[in-house]
């Protein structure tokens, strides 16, 4: 593989495979599905030539199947997909959250539900992103808004699950997926990758499940003199099936403290505008580009904006919300769906700040004339 560094240029999916790459990703696991298809097909050129193996499976639940066992067995995995393909994946999603397996998942949304404009953005799994699969759970997602962060972020989304061991979701878009321009591409020493713990405790009576103050344990891959079970039901320290209500309840309650006691390290957002504006927008993905030329162009007519970007969607950014909302008169969010994460920015709202939706489902994306628009009609 002639990796290319610098600058260059090329399609949103495209970079999604450099990155993958880059971060030391050697499996994929998929079945072909627009608008992520690209990434499938790149994957299967170039994974081959830095010794990893590509796997068409015959539908995505044997897809996420497989990238839990290669990661299981020590090999960074991921998998993409979009729409009804996300959905099959979510039982196997909730497995690698229970067994704290590492994976990367890269869903590029699509217009929906079923099949509908499959060829058309839309931001419809914000929800399912967090929600999808069943139980009590944790998850890390990740919303890129340009080409370059589709190669950062998937970069951060193996660094970030290799290091809480956990399932990573990088929640694209059609746009976003599609789309050409520049991004630069680093050389690899000035990458910062991050690799999973492994045991340093004998081989002899280990247990692959006892976690560090950090709260996340060192699990061995398969193979090694550390002897691992992993297991999809309730397990206790060693791996194996324990259905006591008190192993329960500690395992589930530790899975969340390893992702909340760290939402300083994992949550990402951008600012853009003055610090003190009238009215913030709340975008992300796609949207969040039309949001930041909306802030700009409500500037020229002497109209007070900001914008907050969120750039990790899940764990969700309180703290940054509520700044947002403890300073502005009002918030809008401007988002390709129904209004999901407006419930979120509103859960948020101990202010009482006045919090205006910006949804569009037709298969369009949002331009900033509209969100101009909409900040004239909330300061009348």
């Amino acid at each position: 593989m002639i990796r290319p560094y610098g600058v260059q240029f090329m399609q949103g999916n495209e970079a999604c495979v450099y990155g993958a790459i880059d971060a030391g990703a050697r499996f994929y696991g998929g079945y072909p599905i627009t608008p992520s298809s690209e990434i499938a097909e790149l994957s299967a050129e170039l994974l081959p030539q830095v010794d990893g193996i590509f796997l068409q499976m015959e539908d995505e639940i044997g897809s996420i199947a497989t990238i839990i066992g290669a990661s299981a067995a020590g090999k960074k995995s991921y998998t993409a997909t979009s729409g009804p393909g996300f959905s099959l994946m979510q039982e196997n999603l909730g497995m690698a959250v229970y067994a704290e397996v590492p994976i990367v998942l890269i869903n590029i949304q699509r217009n929906g539900p079923s099949t509908a404009l499959a060829t058309r953005p839309a931001q419809g799994d914000v929800m399912q992103s967090r929600w999808g699969t069943h139980g009590d759970h944790p998850i890390i997602v990740l919303s890129p808004a340009s080409v370059q962060e589709c190669y950062d972020l998937t970069v951060r989304a193996f660094n970030l699950s290799e290091k809480y061991r956990i399932p990573v979701i990088l929640l694209g878009d059609e746009v976003i997926g599609h789309m050409r321009e520049s991004l630069i591409i680093p050389e690899l020493d000035e990458l910062k990758i991050i690799n999973r713990k492994t045991p340093s405790a004998p081989a002899e009576g280990f247990k692959p499940y006892t976690p560090g103050e950090d709260d996340i344990p060192a699990i061995p891959p398969y193979g090694t003199d550390h002897i691992v079970h992993i297991s999809s039901s309730c397990h206790d320290e060693s791996g194996y099936s324990h259905n006591a209500p008190q192993t329960a309840d500690k395992l589930v309650r530790r899975l969340h403290r390893k992702i909340e006691n760290n939402k300083t390290d994992i949550v990402q957002v951008e600012w853009f505008g003055p610090d003190d504006a009238e009215v913030t927008l709340i975008a992300y993905g796609v949207v969040s580009r039309a949001a930041k030329q909306a802030v700009i162009d409500a500037q020229k007519e002497g109209l007070s904006v900001n914008l907050l970007r969120l750039i990790t969607q899940w764990p969700f950014a309180d703290e940054q919300v509520r700044e947002a909302l403890k300073k502005a008169k009002a918030v809008i969010v401007p988002e390709l769906n129904l209004g999901q994460v407006v419930l979120e920015v509103e859960r948020t709202n101990s202010f009482k700040t006045p919090v205006f939706p910006l949804s569009r489902i037709d298969g369009e994306i949002i331009l900033p004339s509209q969100i101009v628009e909409r900040i004239k009609e909330v300061l009348k």
